[in-house]
């Protein structure tokens, strides 16, 4: 069988993926009146007191929601909520696996942007967090900024953060091995949606100095009309010299490519055109842009993909566990730019410098340092940044 028939075995003899447990017994008299009634009322009268006791008496404080309205769904597109549901249940099983943060999919019947804000605040007074997933931009962008602004716990769009966050700690690893400059990098991303957006803003701050934002339609620039406003957005920090083109213009005598697109669109010839010794970050799932064997042939020095069956996965589950983590355990009330940035570095940090290598430059989701370091790092700047909860 090959891998998506032993998953479909798999999901059909469990179930699904999750299950609920209880932290407490209930076997006799007096086990039930203290987990129950009567004695739950008086947690109930402490948070009626002071609402931040729910922390001290409750699950709250390492609950996240896993919410999608299934509109951008792994490679699979608008595939719905029904259909959605396995991949949800997937990211709790990462979040308890990894970070120990118990978590719940919750699948949404509605794609309507103001109904999916209101679900999430109204759902927010049993929940620590919340982690969007898989929904389609512009649209999740404005449904986390409005949340992030609107409540006072930590709402994350993986899609968009995680990904910019562990491409951030590959390029970072990626220019210590080969002694490059980030100042001095022309970086092209392709894809300009949630993931791309959040790559170019990230990789921006950290000090990439030119970059290319290339979409369906070609290379963003002040001359394209119809643009949306992530779009708008990217154009004020990429193309400082306005050029027009597709992604092949865009790729000639650049040094990075990054992909979060589609599969296939970048050929051999690309490639060569870049710069000498390119690194090529080819994240199209589940077939990535190019494959590390013609990105090799073609004078890639470092390549990576999203994919496990190849050297540096650029994989989300190296970023969200982590952050969460560190954001429940401090207290904090959202997460910034700077944990986010923090994350990328603790990321990279996990692998001494004199252990990089072209196929190693990005740690193992395996790697037991890696949750700890980055859950260290984010509540370090949380408390720099003053968002913690009082």
């Amino acid at each position: 069988m090959n891998v998506y028939e032993k998953s479909l075995k798999l999901h059909e003899e469990k179930k699904g993926k999750i299950e609920i447990n209880s932290k407490v017994q209930v076997t006799n008299k007096e086990e039930l009146s203290l987990a129950y009634s009567p004695g739950v009322a008086e947690p109930c009268r402490k948070i009626v007191e002071d609402e931040k006791n729910i922390y001290k008496y409750t699950s709250k404080g390492n609950m996240v929601a896993v919410i999608t309205d299934g509109s951008a769904v792994l490679g699979l597109g608008n595939i719905g909520p029904k259909a959605a549901l396995p991949v949800m249940e997937g990211k709790s099983i990462l979040f308890k696996n990894f970070a120990n943060v118990d978590s719940f999919p919750l699948c949404l019947d509605t794609q309507d942007t103001n109904e999916i804000i209101n679900i999430c605040k109204n759902l927010a007074p049993s929940l620590g967090g919340i982690n969007l997933e898989d929904i389609s931009a512009p649209r999740c962008v404005e449904i986390e900024r409005r949340l992030k602004e609107e409540l006072d716990i930590p709402v994350f769009h993986d899609d968009q953060h995680g990904t910019a966050i562990i491409v951030t700690a590959a390029l970072l690893n990626a220019c210590k091995l080969t002694k490059k400059d980030p100042k001095e990098l022309k970086v092209v991303v392709s894809g300009a949606g949630a993931a791309g957006s959040s790559i170019v803003r990230m990789i921006h701050n950290y000090g990439v100095g030119d970059i290319i934002s290339v979409d369906i339609d070609g290379i963003i620039n002040s001359k394209r009309e119809n643009l949306d406003f992530l779009q708008k957005e990217i154009l004020v920090i990429t193309n400082k010299n306005d050029v027009e083109g597709n992604l092949a213009d865009a790729m000639k005598n650049a040094d990075v490519f990054v992909g979060v697109s589609a599969g296939n669109i970048v050929s051999k010839e690309m490639i060569e055109s870049m710069n000498d010794n390119p690194f090529v970050f080819a994240m199209a799932n589940p077939e990535p842009e190019i494959t590390p064997e013609k990105a090799r042939e073609a004078g890639a020095r470092i390549i990576g993909t999203g994919r496990s069956d190849y050297p540096n996965q650029i994989n989300n589950v190296l970023a969200f566990p982590g952050i969460f983590r560190g954001a429940l355990d401090i207290g904090a009330m959202q997460i910034n730019e700077e944990m986010k940035l923090a994350a990328a570095y603790a990321i990279a940090g996990v692998i001494d410098e004199n252990e990089l290598r072209e196929d190693y430059i990005v740690p193992s989701p395996f790697d037991e340092r890696v949750v700890n370091a980055v859950a260290e790092a984010v509540a370090k700047k949380a408390i720099e940044t003053d968002i913690v909860r009082k």
